[in-house]
């Protein structure tokens, strides 16, 4: 069943491009990204499937409700350690 435009404007405002992502579980992927994986959202398609670049150069799709995911929140410069 395909999400409703809501439901995908929803996704991609969650994950936008650029977002981190760590993969907890993937559902019937005969290749899964193994669970700790990170990986950059490329793109959100109108399914609702999160395209995701993962960190040793895989390109998959997560989908929602199937695999388990979650956005890392991004650094703030003065946890880095920059510019004080």
């Amino acid at each position: 069943m395909f999400p409703s435009r809501e439901e995908v404007k929803a996704l991609r405002k969650r994950y936008p491009v650029g977002t981190r992502v760590v993969v907890d579980r993937m559902g019937d992927d005969p290749r899964p990204v193994p669970p700790g994986t990170g990986g950059m959202v490329v793109a959100v398609d109108d399914a609702g499937t999160v395209h995701c670049l993962f960190d040793g150069g895989r390109l998959l799709g997560l989908v929602p409700g199937e695999d388990s995911f979650h956005a890392v929140p991004p650094e703030r410069k003065e946890e880095r350690g920059w510019e004080r």
